[in-house]
């Protein structure tokens, strides 16, 4: 058995970045061989095993055939007969169809480690076109490394565009491009890379129409703020409406989390700042479901901040939730117990006052 380590793994320890993950092709093996060997079998669309011992996986070489448009419109071969480089062949980019053999030598046969140095993105062959999912690879490689995409490679991405493979991605695979880009350390530059080769539109229908701009900005602030994936999907759609980051989300299958912020912080955006008397900060705090998620409340205040919104606004909000929250609801409850709501809204509106008056008293 010929065995190699492939792909990110030899890609991320030449540019001198902690490994990961290894991922393994097998050369002149069959399944049934490598089942004896004890090889768990865990590939769902190619052959792929679990090794006994490291659980790493190890894929048996293949080469795949367009048969369909779309990412799942493939034909693979998986047989002893094909070689590592044909395998390597069918990968996106030069810097990922690079191997290690198992004496540690490195087997190149696409350029891979010239365009690392280059600081390049570059596909391997014309079949890159065959896979819409590239284009978002691409885009995800190019905010992580910040590397430069090859004008040969550009061109084959617009005219994928232009041919409507990209209508073809499916939106699962879509966020799940879309939200390892945008965990990057330069998110922005997925989005523009996308926007360049003309996909965005397909990606993000309508976003681009919106206050785009300033929905970059906010996203840059959240990721030099080391902000986690629901924050930043919440600041890159803080431009849209309710409506519109609610039906993004929900086409796109993002997890709750994300959605959920995301439509808050679009429907509430710039009330931070508008909020400036006892009843209208209570509103906003009702409307953000402050007493019972202040959790997600603060999350709320930080796309705020990202957007560009005062750290005073913020701070004035927290004090009236901490006020408004001391309130005894059981207690007013009691006392009132024809008009809960009403009295229990003049209790924090009364306590909120205070609150403000302390903070505005000197000393």
């Amino acid at each position: 058995m010929k065995s190699y380590v492939v792909g990110g793994a030899v890609r991320d320890e030449l540019l001198g970045l902690p490994v990961q993950d290894r991922d393994h092709v097998v050369v002149g093996m069959t399944p049934e061989a490598m089942a004896k060997q004890g090889f768990r079998p865990v590939g769902k669309d190619f052959p792929v095993f679990l090794h006994p011992q490291t659980r790493e996986e190890y894929a048996l070489a293949r080469t795949e055939r367009k048969t369909a448009r779309g990412y799942r419109g493939f034909q693979v071969y998986a047989a002893p007969d094909v070689t590592l480089e044909q395998d390597l062949a069918r990968r996106d980019l030069t810097i990922n169809a690079m191997a290690r053999d198992e004496g540690g030598a490195l087997i190149d046969p696409f350029g891979g480690k010239a365009d690392l140095e280059a600081r390049v993105l570059r596909h391997v062959s014309p079949a890159f076109v065959e896979d819409p999912v590239r284009i978002l690879r691409v885009a995800r490689f190019a905010a992580r490394f910040g590397f430069a995409v090859a004008p040969e490679t550009m061109v084959l991405m617009r005219e994928m565009v232009a041919a409507g493979e990209a209508d073809a991605l499916v939106p699962e695979r879509v966020w799940q491009e879309l939200a390892k880009g945008l965990m990057e350390a330069a998110p922005r530059r997925m989005f523009d890379l996308l926007a360049e080769c003309g996909a965005l539109p397909r990606v993000l229908p309508g976003w681009a129409a919106t206050d785009s701009a300033r929905a970059l900005r906010a996203l840059d602030a959240a990721a030099a703020d080391g902000a986690a994936l629901p924050l930043r999907w919440a600041s890159l759609l803080c431009g849209v409406d309710a409506s519109a980051a609610e039906v993004t989300s929900a086409r796109l299958r993002a997890p709750s989390d994300c959605r959920d912020l995301a439509v808050l912080a679009a429907a509430q955006r710039g009330a931070h700042d508008a909020a400036a008397t006892p009843p209208a900060l209570l509103d906003v705090l009702q409307a953000c479901d402050a007493f019972r998620r202040p959790e997600r409340f603060g999350q709320w205040l930080a796309v705020c901040r990202y957007d560009g919104g005062g750290a005073e606004a913020a701070a004035r909000l927290e004090r009236a939730r901490v006020a408004a929250n001391g309130v005894d609801a059981g207690a007013i409850a009691r006392a009132h117990p024809r008009d809960i709501a009403g009295a229990l809204r003049r209790a924090r509106i009364a306590a909120i006052t205070a609150a403000m008056k302390d903070a505005a008293t000197p000393g």
